[in-house]
């Protein structure tokens, strides 16, 4: 008996020290409630499995994910809740809260984010085991291209900045200076910075990596408030503008003059061309960093750093989307010019705000057409619905949806405006027609983008029927089951039926036509804005911050909409 009772004890005493370890506290607790050790029995070696113990670990990864991300979470709440409130005390009382005032709390979070910024891409990254993973799906081409060029545009826009203060330096502040160049060394920092990293799945200092994400976050989307409620350039301009006029009938004014005139029109025209830039690139960064703190911590699976073999952009034969897109992009050229030019005199004529809505009121409609078109098509094809989770779909769809917001919320005020007053003037009907098209528009291409991001690829469903194939027969009748479904489809994807052959003319269609509904508002002057009905009905202040509310998600959600449909294409 004692030979037998000592038996148990030997493999206990020769386990392993992490095993020891690990088991020791599960034994420790588990020794209360059991019937058998309140009976003097003796405690099996191993309370727990080794898939307990694993799965105790995940769950404990889990829960200080979670708390990570709820206290950096809580850290950007905390200084968007502060900066917001600077800037509202700004708008409502400047005598007590000062557009410097806002600026200082802006760069000092600006130098907290850069030193962030630069830390992590020296320290951070440099670890052994910081990039073990990293996303394939974040940070697409068209994300990071329209990251540099947003970001190119707003460090050009704060030159403008610099070149205007510098010609009004016998009347500014040189302090003022100060705050562009901070700017601009912020964005080229940051660009740089999210080029490189934007996939990480980062494995060290997790904590710190989110609340450095969150903190820039945070910066980027003050950084955007304040450019969609500042107003303090073009009230400059206007000053600027009458001072000139006082000084040209003879009354003396202490208004800030430009010294040069030319120089000073130069920057004025440079500074609001680039304007809706800056805060576009303020989003995308802000929809940047937002993926990169999911990615924090995450674990890809071997097989999901593999890009899956999407085929290459190819025409097909498509004749008819390319050559209608072509002509509405030809024609949306000649319109931009022409306003373009008019717009750089004084006062813009009633003709050219007429040419612009009528260029719009024509391409809509074709636009929503083409749409519910391709959505029907979706319906009638064999082609089944992907239901697995997809986070990077999910934010496709979320930011399209959020994006659509813009113009379409600039189109209801837009509504209430000229029925409330002339509804019945020509221009004032192309303006309501556009307001109610453009909403039509952007719900019918939605559903168009949504409905084909959710549909299986192609290549996809070949795969899966060839996985599919009976495994019985001998090896020679499975090689030509195979080399049949490959032939298949070969032959299919060669030969595009009628669905499928529609559906990518409808895409490069749609494709061609958002570039050019892209191209107006980034570039030009906005007659949203110049027209003077709306700003005249809701004020300058309200409308000014309207506009640039609605129009760089308009602006963004065209380029959004061209990678959603590149992908529906690439798909089909």
């Amino acid at each position: 008996m004692p030979a037998q009772a000592s038996a148990p004890s030997q493999p206990a005493s020769m386990a392993s020290p992490e095993a020891q370890k690990t088991g020791a506290a599960p034994a420790e607790e588990n020794q209360v409630g059991t019937g058998a050790e309140k009976m003097g029995a003796p405690a099996p070696p191993y309370q727990k499995s080794w898939l307990a113990r694993h799965f105790s670990l995940l769950r404990r990864d889990r829960q200080a994910q979670k708390a990570g991300q709820l206290f950096s979470g809580l850290l950007a709440l905390n200084v968007v809740f502060l900066g917001g409130a600077f800037i509202c005390s700004m708008i409502f009382n400047n005598v007590a809260v000062t557009l410097g005032d806002v600026w200082i709390l802006l760069a000092a979070l600006k130098a907290l984010s850069l030193l962030w910024l630069l830390y992590y891409a020296t320290c951070t990254t440099r670890h052994t085991h910081a990039m073990l993973f990293r996303d394939p799906h974040a940070g697409s081409i068209w994300v990071r291209g329209s990251l540099v060029l947003f970001g190119s545009c707003a460090i050009c826009l704060n030159v403008f900045r610099v070149g205007y203060d510098v010609s009004h330096i016998h009347c500014k502040s040189q302090l003022e200076l100060i705050f562009p160049v901070i700017e601009i060394v912020f964005i080229g920092a940051q660009t740089w910075v999210l080029w490189k990293h934007c996939k990480d799945c980062v494995q060290v200092q997790t904590n710190f990596t989110r609340c450095g994400l969150m903190l820039t976050l945070a910066t980027n989307l003050l950084l955007w408030v304040l450019a969609v409620t500042n107003d303090s350039m073009h009230r400059e301009i206007k000053a600027e503008l009458s001072a000139l006029v006082e000084n040209f009938s003879g009354n003396d004014t202490n208004a800030c003059v430009c010294l040069n005139a030319t120089v000073c029109e130069v920057f004025h025209k440079g500074y609001l061309m680039l304007y809706p830039f800056n805060t576009e690139y303020c989003l995308i960064c802000c929809a940047v960093l937002f993926v990169m703190w999911k990615n924090v911590g995450r674990r890809l699976a071997p097989h999901a750093g593999a890009h899956p073999g999407t085929p290459p952009f190819r025409l097909h034969g498509a004749i008819f989307g390319p050559l209608l897109g072509l002509l509405a992009l030809v024609a949306g050229v000649c319109v931009f010019v022409l306003f373009q030019i008019e717009a750089s005199g004084l006062a813009i004529a009633r003709q050219y705000f007429i040419l612009y809505y009528a260029f719009y009121v024509a391409v809509l409609p074709a636009m929503s057409l083409a749409c519910l078109a391709g959505t029907a098509i979706h319906g009638l094809e064999e082609r089944e619905l992907d239901t697995l989770k997809n986070p990077t779909r999910s934010l496709d769809v979320v930011l399209l949806m959020g994006a659509a917001l813009g113009q379409m919320g600039i189109a209801y005020f837009s509504i209430v405006a000229i029925v409330a007053t002339r509804p019945h003037e020509l221009l004032n009907r192309l303006i309501l027609a556009y307001s109610l098209l453009i909403i039509l528009q952007h719900i019918a291409q939605n559903l168009f983008i949504i409905e084909g991001l959710h549909r299986r690829p192609l290549w996809e469903t070949a795969g899966k029927q060839e996985a599919e194939l009976p495994r019985r027969g001998s090896l020679l009748e499975l090689g030509q089951d195979l080399r049949r479904a490959s032939l298949a489809y070969i032959r299919s994807y060669s030969h595009l039926n009628w669905k499928r052959r529609a559906l990518k003319e409808i895409c490069l269609f749609l494709i061609l036509c958002n570039l050019t509904l892209w191209m107006m508002p980034a570039f030009g002057i906005h007659p949203e804005f110049e027209n003077g009905l709306e700003k005249d009905f809701y004020g300058y202040r309200t409308w000014f911050t309207i506009v640039n509310f609605g129009l760089p998600l308009g602006v963004f959600y065209r380029m959004h909409s061209v990678g959603g449909l590149v992908e529906v294409y690439l798909e089909a």
